[in-house]
């Protein structure tokens, strides 16, 4: 593996990258690796962006949300990292992970490239980590792929409401301009606030840390792609039963993104759930509160519920 002195990164990655500041970023940033990773979904492999770190036990392996990267982990990876393997990947379609020309972008797409990097280079069951989308996406990958899932932590997690608002916009030339109404750094600023509970946390570099993957080739058409697609639909109650992996549900008490009421409706369908609420923290307590977090999910790894 390739090393990366101080304020030294990954070639791959913009070149603004450089402006980071906060020591977790640096030093999550300069951690991402690429892997050429072989699936069905072409010809080429997908050359896709990942951060390991740790060793021993069951290894996690953490799902961004939607629009996001590794980066987002930034500061839960060292807490967890440092008593277990622990895996960062950048989903098909988002962070610094290649967007190839004619690969379709959509939920069925990503696991299976999920799937593929789990067999290339982890190859045992984990203990998969989805937050906000990318709860939806380990909901999906759990009940696609049980046997790789030994354990599921779902934090503020989508999939009781299907769609995205943007599908209405996407079709020539307003596909365009809902993807640039994204990219706006004011309305990611508006995001990122409306994100933490403490909006202090909404800092130039976390605004950095959600916004440098934009700055990666074709990152408007693999959005718009995925938009199209339809996204994540709204699991129903029936197949959340047939999840029987122990779940632990971490939940900000202050989420002003997906609200809390979606909560305790995934307790009540995930058979054996537990649900946790993260005080003090809004829709990403593993960046609000993430010693907390980390915790919780080293605490879960140990034990399951009685």
């Amino acid at each position: 593996m390739a090393s990366f002195g101080v304020e030294q990164f990954p070639k791959f990655l913009p070149a603004t990258v450089q402006q980071l500041v906060e020591s977790a970023s640096i030093a999550t940033a300069q951690k991402i690796q690429q892997a050429e990773i072989s699936t069905p979904l072409s010809n080429q492999p997908i050359t896709t962006a990942y951060v390991h770190q740790g060793n021993g036990g069951t290894p996690f392996l953490l799902i961004h949300g939607f629009d996001s990267s590794a980066l987002e982990f930034r500061r839960l990876l060292p807490l967890l990292s440092a008593e277990n393997e622990t895996w960062v990947v950048d989903l098909l379609g988002f962070g610094f992970t290649d967007r190839l020309t004619g690969v379709k972008f959509s939920p069925t797409a990503i696991k299976i490239h999920l799937y593929h990097f789990w067999k290339a280079l982890i190859q045992k069951p984990v203990i998969l980590v989805g937050a906000s989308m990318g709860g939806a996406a380990a909901l999906d990958f759990t009940l696609t792929y049980p046997d790789v899932v030994e354990k599921l932590v779902l934090i503020d997690s989508a999939g009781l409401v299907g769609g995205s608002p943007l599908v209405k916009f996407m079709f020539p030339p307003l596909d365009s301009w809902a993807a640039e109404f994204l990219r706006n750094s004011k309305v990611r600023q508006n995001i990122s606030r409306a994100a933490y509970k403490n909006k202090e946390l909404a800092s130039v570099d976390a605004q950095l840390c959600a916004a440098l993957h934009l700055e990666m080739p074709n990152w408007n058409t693999a959005l718009i792609a995925f938009t199209k697609s339809g996204g994540y639909t709204a699991f129903r109650f029936k197949k959340l039963s047939q999840i029987h992996q122990p779940t632990l549900i971490l939940w900000g008490d202050s989420d002003k993104i997906l609200g809390t009421k979606d909560a305790p409706r995934f307790k009540r369908a995930i058979p054996n759930s537990k649900l946790i609420w993260i005080q003090d923290s809004g829709h990403v307590p593993h960046l609000e509160q993430p010693q907390i977090t980390a915790q919780h999910l080293l605490e879960f790894r140990n034990k399951d519920f009685k």
